[in-house]
């Protein structure tokens, strides 16, 4: 397991944070910040296609 005050980045917003501030799918982490907007953002909102661009970098990262 990875040591909580290790930082990484944000595929959403691109900050720095600790391990214990966000959460890993597949290998690619997601700030609390960032999860939080997600799930309050109605999909007719502009920022939404900027969401799914951003999420499908996991996938497109996986399959490689």
């Amino acid at each position: 397991m990875e040591p909580v005050d290790q930082a990484h980045t944000c595929i959403i917003c691109g900050q720095a944070k600790k391990a214990d501030e966000g959460f890993f799918i597949v290998s690619e982490f997601i700030c609390l910040s960032c999860e939080n907007e997600i799930v309050h953002t109605d999909v007719k909102d502009e920022k939404y296609p900027f969401f799914i661009h951003q999420m499908k970098q996991i996938w497109y990262k996986q399959n490689a």
